[in-house]
């Protein structure tokens, strides 16, 4: 199939308006907004309502491993080795066939994020930086999105963490209401990446007040306390 066709078929199924903005955020500019969330490690978790799941085991991942992401992140094993190599702490769980399903990973340090953002994310002492967090299509929905972190948190106080902190894009609304659920707290502050001509990346960083999560919070849900302000 030609580029033109290819084009064509991408119009008729997306419209030719959503088309071309995804042509304009990937080769002419694009601004994400990341915002900066945190949570201490030994507040429970609110009470949810997703999906139970079954026969997972939690592996800790290292570069002999890796293999195992092969079925649902093909092009993910390389990363994944990678990161292992250098010593952050990541986390897959396993199908009964011994394939990853999900994966989420921690670093103690300051962490370059080379792979994706293509910047740095400072990490404080008692801190970690919690990141890559992903799962395979069919455990959306189910409780492992919490204990995949809950079991990371758990690994990471045992390293002598108290916090942890993330980021979150602003368009990524599940993401965003999933770390309500999680009870994670606002820093009030917001990496900024923009990419120009799909050759150039700029950085900075702006502050906020209030809350940018309070419109996505259901009516009723509580807000827990306990979390450290930054």
């Amino acid at each position: 199939m030609s580029i033109i066709e290819k084009l064509r078929e991408r119009i008729k199924q997306k419209g030719l308006s959503r088309t071309f903005k995804t042509l304009w955020k990937r080769y002419v500019f694009f601004h994400w907004e990341l915002l900066w969330m945190e949570r201490d490690l030994i507040s429970p978790v609110p009470p949810h309502k997703l999906r139970p799941y079954s026969g997972l085991r939690m592996v800790t991942i290292t570069p002999e491993n890796a293999s195992a992401f092969g079925k649902h992140f093909g092009d993910r094993v390389g990363t994944m080795a990678e990161l292992a190599t250098e010593g952050h702490t990541g986390h897959m769980y396993l199908d009964e066939e011994g394939h990853a399903v999900a994966f989420i990973w921690g670093s103690v340090r300051d962490y370059h994020d080379r792979h994706y953002y293509g910047c740095w994310f400072p990490v404080k002492p008692g801190e970690f930086f919690e990141f890559g967090g992903e799962m395979a299509r069919p455990y959306f929905g189910t409780s492992l999105s919490v204990d995949a972190q809950v079991d990371l948190w758990a690994a990471m106080a045992a390293q002598g963490c108290n916090k942890v902190v993330d980021v979150c894009e602003t368009h990524n609304i599940p993401a965003l209401k999933l770390h309500i659920r999680m009870g994670y707290h606002e820093q009030g502050r917001v990496t900024h990446v923009y990419g120009l001509f799909g050759l150039w990346r700029f950085y900075r960083e702006t502050r906020y007040t209030g809350s940018r999560l309070d419109p996505l919070r259901k009516p009723g849900r509580p807000v827990v306390t306990g979390a450290a302000s930054a």
